[in-house]
């Protein structure tokens, strides 16, 4: 017998998918190439990289709170287009601004700023996109694609960006402005999705009841917390890494990039496999120990130098890797099931907004340490110390998330009874619209 194929997902996901997988290793370059330039060409201090990487999600608490509720009142293709084509201008400026002896590090983060507002409304938009176009007993299994995407690029990017800083310099980042390009493309040819919501109430009002459905619901609320304590250390560690990688452990551009890509590896296979986790101990349990593992992995970073270090950095990002994927497969799936579809806009904008806000300061705080602290521990012995002491940090997540599996479960009990309802009453879908909605 052989074995049954899964169900397609559709054009309009496929569509989506297929912009997203493009942009995505574009991002890649960018995310590669910034940090790099600003250490080769710049010659930037820690801190300043730390500045440049806190700008990357400043706009996070300034335009998180609102990005819900207008995304949410506006027409949502329209609005992830736009977004892409603001993306495409600011990356594109970079290489212009190199070109006429423009290139500073306020620059960079003018530039990195306006990316990062695009993609705050752009997010909101992508997490009401996907079950948008895909019914909800397919939702594991297109975050999965799309993480398996967002894994590929993780394998291909560093390479790509290392062989095309290599071979073109700054203008790699026309790379990414083009990627943005065909990821509008695919948006204008999709069908239209995700109706205007009008929901009574100012925009204040709907912006405190996005606060309030995170926090009101017991499941979301230890969600929140273990994002926060994740996302307190985590950024850390990821500030910190070029600045180890390139000064502390003097890895060549080339060597740097490889080892990422290795280490990349993991991560698609993450994406693989986490359904399967997720199906055989469930979603919440999944999550719960995907955290504490990603986090006391990124601890094998100090097994350098004495062992090589480039092996040494593509071990410890692969396992790194392969649990954030378990996590970002885990996360949104678990917070969709427990709101209505008329909140998920603010709902997701007051989610990232809460945790996310804290990431600038992490990477500030982690360039700044590094800075302090290489007078008395030598530039090596500073990465190594702040890197250990974010990913402890960031392991107490597990803490909160280790309930969420039982709530999810209880509440799969409650309302098992009315999974058939008797006809005339109505569907009795959703884990717990009522909830939600009460919330409100």
């Amino acid at each position: 017998m052989k074995p049954r194929r899964p169900a397609a997902l559709g054009r309009g996901f496929n569509l989506f998918w297929a912009g997203q997988t493009v942009s995505t290793v574009g991002d890649r370059v960018t995310v590669f190439v910034v940090p790099t330039l600003m250490i080769f060409v710049l010659h930037a201090s820690a801190l300043q990289v730390g500045i440049v990487a806190m700008a990357q999600y400043l706009g996070i608490p300034l335009l998180g709170p609102v990005a819900g509720v207008l995304v949410d009142r506006w027409d949502k293709r329209r609005t992830m287009l736009v977004c892409d084509l603001l993306r495409l201008v600011a990356v594109a400026v970079i290489p212009l601004a190199y070109w006429q002896g423009w290139l500073s590090t306020p620059l960079l983060v003018g530039c990195v700023a306006v990316i990062s507002g695009a993609t705050i409304f752009f997010n909101v938009g992508y997490l009401v996109a996907v079950p948008a176009v895909v019914e909800e007993e397919h939702l594991v299994r297109a975050y999965a694609r799309l993480e398996g995407s967002g894994s590929v690029s993780e394998v291909a990017g560093p390479s790509i960006a290392a062989g095309l800083y290599s071979a073109l310099g700054v203008a790699a980042l026309l790379v990414d402005a083009a990627s943005y390009l065909v990821s509008a493309v695919c948006f204008r040819f999709m069908r239209p999705w995700g109706e205007r919501t009008v929901v009574a109430g100012t925009v204040r009002e709907r912006l405190t009841a996005g606060f309030r459905l995170n926090w009101a619901d017991p499941v979301l609320r230890r969600v929140v917390i273990a994002a926060v304590t994740l996302n307190s250390g985590g950024p850390v560690f990821v500030t910190v890494l070029p600045v180890l990688a390139y000064r502390g452990l003097g890895l060549s551009v080339g060597a740097f990039g490889t080892a990422m890509s290795v280490a990349a590896v993991g991560a698609l296979v993450g994406a693989v496999v986490a359904p399967r986790i997720s199906q055989r101990l469930g979603t919440g349990r999944t999550l719960a120990w995907s955290l504490l593992l990603h986090c006391l992995v990124g601890l094998g970073v100090l097994a350098a130098p004495a062992l090589p270090a480039g092996p040494v950095i593509a071990v410890t990002m692969g396992c790194y890797g392969f649990f954030m994927s378990c996590i970002n497969v885990c996360s949104a799936p678990t917070r969709q099931s427990r709101m209505s579809a008329q909140h998920q806009g603010v709902m997701h904008a007051a989610f990232r907004t809460v945790t996310w806000g804290v990431i600038p300061l992490a990477a500030l705080v982690g360039g700044l340490a590094v800075t302090v602290l290489t007078g008395p521990l030598g530039i090596l012995g500073a990465a190594r110390a702040v890197m250990a002491g974010g990913t402890l940090l960031a392991a107490c997540s597990f803490l909160a998330a280790v309930r969420i599996q039982p709530l999810l479960d209880a509440a799969k009990a409650e309302t098992a009874p009315q999974a058939a309802p008797v006809e005339g009453t109505g569907p009795a879908e959703g884990t717990e619209p009522a909830l939600a909605d009460r919330a409100s």
